[in-house]
């Protein structure tokens, strides 16, 4: 079927079951930012392939909700789907909720699957929609449509050694713990699949790249329970996990052990992490707690060991992405590079490195105006070939068994225009200013954006995304609970986090210009007034000088810049060719 069809067919099912309302999340029952085939429900019903939208469908409208980096992209694979793009005014807000309130009348029937959606944005819905006696029912329409349904992951999944983590179960376990008994709960549920694989040191590959493997735990005072698919474990580590004290149940089993939960359970949930499946078949009787993660502050600050393995994760990463710009400069003049080709040439480099285990998202290889769309990905369909002219911008990260990296370089493929140059040097100048920042311990993600932000907005300048997430170890390239945007998010930037800093400029049908590094927070100096931290910056590559404009960056700025690069060649260039240690060298020369 096509995605007219799928429409047509949706509706019909919904006709039947009387419901007025239909919502599609990009989500699992772990409620992941990145899912797996299975899953890809939005792709299914109208060709969005983004990994952040609602689709929301009545009688008479069908609409994708998304956010600033998906419009562009949005609008061109919503093309005679029936579906059309709804353009969030605030990233991550559930701006349908409103538009279903003003079209609902009273007394309307909203379906979902309640596997897909969080206990919070329920919340939320229910509080919406309060005044029209709205009737909330759990149904799961895609299944009966998707007749072609890809199969759920059967890989298999591993447990790593613990001398590579820093940290056994026991020791993570007792860390849990005793955030519990801090609550005062003596259960803890945890469906997000990193918390999971961080907790009992486990990985796989069931969802693409994140290596995490499809399971719930649940953690009490007295016992600890994963569930995970048949077969998904060999001997070896099962036996290792049970001499844990770990008791491995099927991965169906969940639900029903949910249900039979001791009516005693004190229940801690994360409601922005646990879908409303889970508080909808929990005993009636038992205490639910709604709180925080417990684990992703955990989680978020690296030990030794995982900073040491990340800085060498960091060294094969940049002989990668180094051999990548040399291959580039000296290829692209041809007329013969695509988008895709680039791609596939940056992933075969960092293929070739010791411990590399795949890619942590999919590369963002853009050329001219396609640089606009932040989340852009090429086809290889479509040939997009780059010519001797314009900016180049390449996003893109790998995991390694140490660790996992992220990192964006934006290059001059030719001549540029005063504009481009002039962005591209303001978006140097943030990242550079955040890089340097110091500031006092307690600090949080917005108060650094904004420092980031400063010099574009005296230009009239501004982005639509977050400057900076934070990046796991051997695990998703995007987790938190750290953030660096505009939004308040209450979390403190702490040592320890290793957190992505990467500014942009965009504009629509020109250009697009994003460089990122990966930096982690360390202790600075302490003063009268208290403690103060800075960041350390990991990333090793080299980043372009030619078309900077000198005059919009200052000292500070300009010598911040030529000490990374003195860095970078001195960490690299023993691991390069005499060619290749030549290239690097030109590149990395003080400006």
């Amino acid at each position: 079927m096509n995605h007219q069809e799928n429409l047509s067919q949706l509706r019909k099912l919904m006709q039947e079951h009387q419901v007025d309302a239909y919502i599609i999340p990009s989500a699992d029952p772990h409620l992941s930012e990145y899912v797996p085939e299975f899953y890809k429900q939005l792709r299914f019903i109208c060709g969005f392939s983004g990994s952040m939208g609602t689709v929301v469908v009545t009688k008479d409208f069908a609409g994708l909700w998304t956010d600033f980096r998906y419009f562009q992209q949005a609008g061109k694979e919503l093309i005679n789907t029936g579906f059309e793009l709804v353009k969030l005014k605030v990233q991550y807000q559930p701006e349908y909720i409103e538009w279903l309130h003003g079209c609902l009348p009273d007394g309307a029937t909203v379906g979902f699957d309640f596997r897909l959606l969080p206990v919070s944005l329920v919340g939320q819905i229910e509080e919406g929609l309060s005044d029209k006696q709205v009737v909330l029912r759990n149904i799961d329409f895609i299944a009966g449509i998707w007749t072609e349904r890809p199969l759920m992951p059967s890989q298999e999944a591993f447990l790593l050694d613990e001398s590579n983590c820093g940290m056994s179960f026991s020791e993570k376990l007792k860390q849990v713990r005793n955030k519990m008994k801090q609550q005062k709960t003596n259960t803890l549920i945890l469906p997000a699949l990193d918390e999971i694989a961080w907790l009992f040191n486990l990985r796989g590959s069931d969802v693409i790249f994140n290596p995490v493997v499809l399971g719930f735990a649940v953690v009490t005072t007295t016992e600890v329970k994963l569930y995970l698919a048949e077969g998904k474990l060999n001997e070896q580590d099962l036996t290792s996990l049970h001499a844990q004290g770990i008791h491995v149940y099927p991965y169906d089993d969940f639900e029903g052990h949910l249900a039979s939960l001791p009516i005693t359970s004190e229940i801690l949930i994360d409601p922005k992490k646990t879908s409303h499946q889970v508080q909808h078949i929990l005993p009636g009787q038992v205490k639910l707690k709604f709180g925080d993660s417990l684990i992703a502050p955990l989680k978020s600050i690296k030990n030794s060991v995982e900073v040491a393995n990340i800085i060498s994760s960091m060294l094969r990463d940049g002989v990668a992405i180094t051999r990548f710009f040399k291959w580039l400069e000296e290829n692209a003049g041809s007329g013969k590079v695509t988008e895709w080709m680039a791609a596939e040439k940056i992933t075969a480099y960092r293929a070739a490195q010791e411990g590399y285990a795949g890619p942590s998202f999919a590369p963002i290889s853009a050329y001219g105006p396609n640089a606009a769309m932040p989340h852009y990905s090429p086809d290889q369909r479509d040939e997009t070939k780059l010519k001797s002219e314009g900016l180049y911008l390449l996003d893109s990260g790998g995991h390694y068994f140490h660790g996992t990296t992220d990192i964006t370089r934006t290059v001059p493929l030719g001549a540029l225009t005063d504009e481009e140059m002039i962005d591209y040097t303001l978006v140097l100048s943030a990242m550079i200013s955040g890089s340097m920042a110091k500031f006092p311990k307690g600090t949080r993600g917005y108060q650094i954006d904004g420092i980031c932000r400063k010099q574009m907005w005296e230009h009239g300048i501004n982005y639509g995304h977050g400057t900076g997430h934070g990046v796991g170890y051997f695990l998703n390239v995007h987790e938190g609970p750290q953030n660096i945007g505009p939004s308040n998010v209450p979390v403190a930037i702490e040592v320890g986090m290793l957190t992505s800093m990467e500014p942009g400029i965009y504009r629509a049908g020109k250009h697009g210009v994003r460089i990122e590094n990966l930096i982690l927070t360390v202790e600075d100096h302490t003063t009268d007034f208290g403690e103060f931290l800075s960041f350390e910056t990991l990333t090793l590559a080299h980043i372009d000088t030619s078309c900077i404009v000198r005059s919009l960056l200052d000292k500070k700025q300009i010598s911040w810049l030529n000490e990374y690069h003195q860095e970078v060649y001195r960490q690299l260039s023993p691991l390069l060719n005499s060619e290749e240690q030549s290239w690097l060298s030109e590149k990395c020369k003080a400006i």
